[in-house]
């Protein structure tokens, strides 16, 4: 159904307020140099897959201990079966939350057209002029810059933040962005710092 390359069966965390199972997403478009589950990035991954039936055993036995089921990455939505897996959690009587920088607008659009998706984390990586420098992908903003702008109108409850590595984003970097933000009609913004994988901040 979907590319899993990780599980968190258990979450406090990744969803503000809930208890949560969060399934990592094979794959990622996009090159960020802080990125904190690199083994994530290919679309392939080198472990054991994770099968969906696992998954869907595992939320069986956790109904009503459990608030909901996280869609994490990687970037979620370059899977294509995204939709289905979440319809089925949906299905299954869990709440559905979901991890994205926006990759893809049109999958996202769809799945907040259909009411698949109950809260949204939106990492914004920097304003739309530094992103191919942030992401190390020319044409990252265009659909960064889409993916938000539907989520703000869509009137789904999410969370926009900001992971800041000082290798990445300067002081004038982030003021632009809080700039950005505030014209787009964002509110709220969590400002998160990078960590290396002894868990360590940067910076």
């Amino acid at each position: 159904m979907i590319g899993l390359g990780g599980w968190s069966r258990l979450s406090t965390c990744d969803w503000p307020g809930h208890l949560v199972t969060t399934l990592f997403c094979q794959g990622c478009p996009w090159r960020c140099g802080y990125c904190h589950n690199p083994e994530l990035l290919p679309l392939t991954g080198t472990g054991t897959p994770i099968r969906w039936e696992r998954v869907t055993d595992h939320l069986r036995r956790r109904r009503g201990l459990l608030d909901g089921v996280v869609f994490s990455g990687g970037e979620p939505l370059i899977q294509r079966g995204l939709a289905r897996a979440m319809g089925q959690v949906r299905s299954l009587g869990f709440a559905v939350g979901l991890h994205t920088a926006g990759a893809v607008p049109a999958r996202l659009a769809a799945l907040l057209d259909e009411g698949l998706v109950d809260w949204v984390g939106f990492d914004v990586k920097a304003a739309p002029g530094a992103y191919a420098r942030v992401t190390g992908v020319a044409t990252a903003s265009a659909p960064a810059v889409r993916s938000l702008r539907l989520l703000l109108d869509s009137g789904v409850e999410h969370q926009v933040r900001t992971t800041v590595d000082p290798d990445s984003l300067t002081d004038a970097d982030q003021d632009e962005l809080s700039r950005w933000l505030e014209s787009q009609g964002v509110r709220e913004h969590v400002w998160q710092r990078a960590r290396d994988p002894d868990g360590s901040e940067r910076g």
